[in-house]
């Protein structure tokens, strides 16, 4: 089995087949799916899927592009859902100095109130992290020992997934592994501890390359767990045990929290 612990089926891109998508999954052998949120109304949408499909979990949160919408009332929204037995994580929360569409000061704002609540309900969080390792550390160490973090489609060098390693974070790779030019992601794969990775899609993008540009979605997170093999030099049915464990204990994935 694997879990697919990334995605984003909540997405109109998947309004004409999300069922068909979903049962591709099963059969492809992705045991459970957990859909990261990236907004207020994406993260409603998440556990409304979350209750439809019993292999389908939710993460609720606001991602740095929308981080200028984390008010009072969006913190206590996202609270009231992290109560739901079914969500099962904080995020997609973080830093994205990429495209910077929400001011720095507030994105760092509104990942420290994200992670703040994940300690509260006693949840792990999301992190995304693009082009901003340096301010992402900073506010980490801040909160190190205190909650559980996973740097989801991870894209940064060795040294800042050293630092994440050391400080108890988790790391999920992605499609780009399986990309021909991904050679230092390829080179933390090879390293990391078995025990500190995932697998993901981050559907509907980055699917991996023998799709690559196409929309994405869990069935193809197979093609990552199998480059993984590949680089690691063990077989395809260890990654999956391996990812599987770790995904389960990371996210309580397969037993609900009591109502």
């Amino acid at each position: 089995m694997l879990i697919d612990t990334h995605a984003h089926l909540q997405m109109n891109k998947y309004d004409n087949d999300r069922d068909e998508v979903i049962v591709r999954a099963a059969e492809a052998g992705v045991g459970y799916i957990i859909n990261a949120s990236f907004d207020p109304e994406s993260s409603q949408q998440a556990v409304k899927l979350a209750e439809k499909y019993e292999n389908l979990y939710a993460a609720v949160g606001i991602h740095p592009h929308d981080a200028k919408l984390l008010d009072a009332e969006t913190l206590d929204a996202l609270r009231d859902l992290a109560g739901h037995p079914k969500v099962v994580a904080i995020g997609e929360t973080g830093l994205d100095y990429y495209r910077d569409l929400s001011p720095r000061p507030i994105q760092k704002s509104a990942f420290e109130k994200q992670i703040r609540l994940a300690e509260e309900v006693d949840l792990p969080v999301i992190i995304h992290n693009r082009d901003a390792h340096q301010d992402t550390l900073e506010i980490l160490r801040r909160y190190s020992g205190q909650v559980r973090g996973l740097m989801h489609c991870f894209s940064g060098d060795q040294n800042f997934a050293d630092n994440c390693i050391q400080m108890g974070l988790y790391i999920s790779f992605a499609g780009p592994i399986t990309y021909p030019k991904s050679h230092q992601l390829r080179e933390i794969a090879a390293h990391v501890q078995s025990d500190r990775f995932f697998v993901e899609t981050d559907c509907p993008y980055l699917a991996p390359q023998f799709k690559r540009g196409k929309r994405n979605e869990p069935s193809y997170v197979k093609a990552v767990a199998r480059k993984i093999a590949e680089i690691r030099r063990t077989t395809f049915p260890e990654i999956a045990r391996i990812t599987t464990e770790n995904a389960k204990d990371f996210f309580g994935i397969g037993e609900l929290k009591e109502l």
